[in-house]
């Protein structure tokens, strides 16, 4: 059988916040895919999960500008100058409404023309970008030079914010996955039902075998051990936990929360905690991998997902790590927006508060404490239902068909 060759588009990697992105690059590769990989950023952060070294090998990275990007543009500007000159001029017309997008996309095309020699000299069959912002803009410059049909996840930011070229880039994929039902509404909304006939739902996923559930806790909880994950950014939420943990201790419940993660607002979250005296209840714990997360998951009793929309309009899509904590069977409280009641569902598988409400948080966390067991059922459910629709192994194997599919139909 000839293998099938993949093109992997995204902004940064190895990026430690995207482990959705490797375990699903992981698992097609474990289906026979051949993964090559083309970040717009190749990073060198301090902490890297172990599991994605081995890919940097597959990692092709170019400047912005170099020698061999500038001849790359002279080759194919001679070859072919009316799709140059149209290509260019339509990704700097359709991006024109956003400074930033149009500056980026500016930056973007040169190494983009690089990269279709390089994905159509591999043989790539397919391309996939995950995001239908920058990464998405990559693969649809590189269809205009290649031919070769591509493919866009949506996640959450990159439809919700700034759409330049949006409608665009979604119209001339091949398909469209979507990581929740909210974010296939919300685009047929947007741009009709088209949008819908070509978008296929296919949550992110765990390997919920890694995660081996909590057992039945006592009665009563000695102190609640609570814990949330994400980069520190607005749209986390997280001051509105830290200002739940202040309600809590006003009530004289005993707790501790450690929240793991990089990001803009450490100083400030810091701060907030150093001015509400909780230094020793609240720990801020920085970036951890994946094996570290899953150890503190394992040690927690409570998780909990504060997120917010922006003024912007930013929000989550699905975090996978309410994934990771009800696949251990981890009572959840989570925001109820986006496409998190999808995975949340009120009083059956976790609790789900208001936005910005750190009293509806610090009730729910104080039911939690006083109502351990029946916190676990709900916890169990969750574990039940995330082994159903989020299931790594079974929601790449549906992916899988999905680029199957477009590949047959190309060759065919």
């Amino acid at each position: 059988m000839t293998p099938r060759r993949i093109a992997y588009l995204m902004s940064r990697f190895p990026n430690l916040s995207e482990t959705f992105i490797l375990r699903e690059m992981i698992a097609l590769r474990d289906l026979g895919w051949e993964i090559e990989i083309y970040p717009i950023i190749l990073q060198h952060p301090p902490v890297v999960h172990p599991e994605a070294k081995p890919w940097l090998q597959r990692v092709h990275h170019s400047p912005y500008l170099s020698f061999k990007v500038l001849v790359a543009n002279l080759r194919v500007f001679f070859r072919s100058p009316q799709v140059y000159l149209r290509t260019a001029l339509r990704v700097l017309r359709e991006n024109a409404s956003n400074l930033n997008f149009f500056v980026r996309a500016l930056a973007l095309f040169p190494k983009a023309v690089l990269a279709a020699e390089q994905i159509q000299a591999q043989g790539i069959q397919h391309i996939h970008a995950h995001y239908a912002s920058h990464p998405a803009l990559l693969a649809w410059i590189i269809h205009q030079f290649t031919g070769i049909p591509y493919s866009i996840t949506v996640h959450a930011h990159d439809i919700f914010v700034r759409k330049a070229m949006l409608a665009t880039k979604l119209a001339d994929a091949r398909f469209i996955i979507s990581i929740s039902e909210f974010n296939r509404a919300y685009l047929s909304r947007l741009y009709g039902a088209w949008v819908e006939s070509k978008t296929h739902i296919i949550h992110c996923g765990v390997e919920p075998q890694r995660y081996p559930p909590h057992a039945d806790p006592p009665t009563v909880l000695p102190s609640l051990k609570i814990l949330s994950i994400g980069s520190l950014q607005p749209y986390k939420g997280q001051k509105y936990l830290i200002e739940a943990c202040a309600l809590l201790q006003a009530q004289q419940i005993p707790f501790e929360c450690q929240i793991i993660g990089a990001g803009e607002l450490q100083a400030e979250l810091q701060t907030q905690i150093v001015s509400l005296g909780l230094e020793n209840q609240v720990k801020l714990l920085g970036p951890q991998n994946q094996q570290a997360v899953a150890e503190h998951l394992a040690a927690a009793n409570v998780y909990v997902q504060p997120s917010v929309i922006t003024p912007s309009g930013k929000m989550e899509g699905i975090p996978v790590s309410i994934m990771e904590a009800l696949a251990c069977a981890l009572p959840v409280v989570a925001s109820d927006l986006s496409g998190i009641p999808e995975l949340v569902r009120p009083s059956q598988t976790g609790l789900l508060v208001p936005p910005q409400d750190p009293q509806a948080l610090a009730d729910a966390l104080t039911w939690v404490f006083r109502c351990p067991q029946e916190a676990h059922q709900m916890a169990l459910r969750g574990r039940e239902l995330v082994i159903e629709q989020f299931n790594l192994t079974r929601n790449a194997a549906a992916l899988a068909a999905v680029f199957e599919k477009a590949v047959q139909s190309r060759t065919s």
